[in-house]
């Protein structure tokens, strides 16, 4: 069910709430867009965060608002801490890759809901975590489980990359809801966090927050386990905002950059606002430098 439609243009794109770390799917004619929602109230610099906004266009400017598809305590066993999201469409199905607080366990999880429709609602896929802080390799980052990031293969393996000051990635099967096999790390110069990994022209990029504040960076490589090349970066600090997490989207034949900032009033690092502005790449497939705009991208 829909709830009202915004048509203001330019950046921030959602204007009458906090959003913050993007992802986006096309499914049809339609892009669908989650973000993150920022609730600190003004003068409070910490995250506040209990569930996930969504929205929709079919023009990328205006942007119809959905009821909200979960929250973190839609899954029984977290105590809440709604953190940056990924959705895929597999099957005709959506996951909804989420990191959360669990209850009982140490650090971080991400748990998995699921939907037959991309706006939801979401239910948990499986009563229990995906990742936990125990399945992880030695590490005493307590945050180490954020902002999942999932790309099926063109050979129908996915997989999932995700974490906190350590890149981790691992197979998934293709039931979307376990891993398959061993937790990798990939070695990047300046891994902070929000990852984001995506495919074009048989070379695979990996974009994510590059050191902090957070500006983001991007490696490249012909295979997914490796080896990365790190290529630079390729989008600056988002003004006054200390975190970035990235999303890309290819749609009608252009191709879009997905970030958030602090650009509405009262905005910052725990009121952030979700924007877009084009991608453009290279002829040898590299990435160019985005530039940052308040005037945003024009429909289509």
């Amino acid at each position: 069910m829909s709830t009202e439609q915004h048509a203001l243009p330019g950046n921030p794109v959602i204007k009458h709430k906090y959003s913050s770390d993007p992802t986006a799917l096309v499914h049809g004619e339609t892009v669908y867009l989650f973000t993150g929602h920022d609730e600190a109230p003004v003068g409070t610099e910490a995250y506040v965060m209990n569930d996930w906004l969504c929205f929709s266009s079919s023009d990328m400017v205006t942007w119809t608002e959905h009821l909200n598809p979960l929250s973190a305590k839609d899954f029984s066993w977290a105590k809440g801490d709604a953190y940056a999201a990924k959705v895929i469409e597999r099957g005709g199905m959506f996951y909804f890759y989420a990191p959360v607080s669990p209850a009982a366990l140490k650090g971080k999880a991400i748990g998995v809901a699921i939907s037959s429709h991309p706006i939801g609602p979401y239910r948990d896929a499986k009563g229990s975590p995906l990742i936990t802080h125990d399945m992880l390799p030695p590490t005493d980052n307590e945050k180490a489980n954020l902002d999942p990031t999932v790309l099926i293969d063109d050979d129908g393996q996915a997989y999932i990359f995700w974490g906190s000051k350590k890149c981790y990635y691992a197979r998934l099967k293709e039931n979307m809801i376990e891993l398959s096999g061993t937790i990798q790390t990939v070695d990047l110069p300046h891994f902070e966090e929000g990852a984001h990994i995506f495919k074009r022209n048989g070379w695979y990029y990996l974009a994510y927050g590059y050191g902090s504040p957070e500006k983001v960076g991007y490696a490249m490589s012909r295979y997914i386990e490796g080896p990365w090349q790190f290529k630079g970066l390729l989008n600056e600090i988002a003004g006054n905002c200390e975190t970035n997490r990235p999303c890309t989207l290819d749609f009608k034949d252009k191709s879009y950059f997905i970030y958030h900032n602090g650009g509405l009033k009262n905005g910052g690092s725990h009121r952030r606002s979700v924007c877009i502005d084009y991608l453009h790449y290279n002829s040898d497939d590299t990435l160019k430098r985005v530039i940052m705009t308040s005037e945003g991208v024009q429909p289509v």
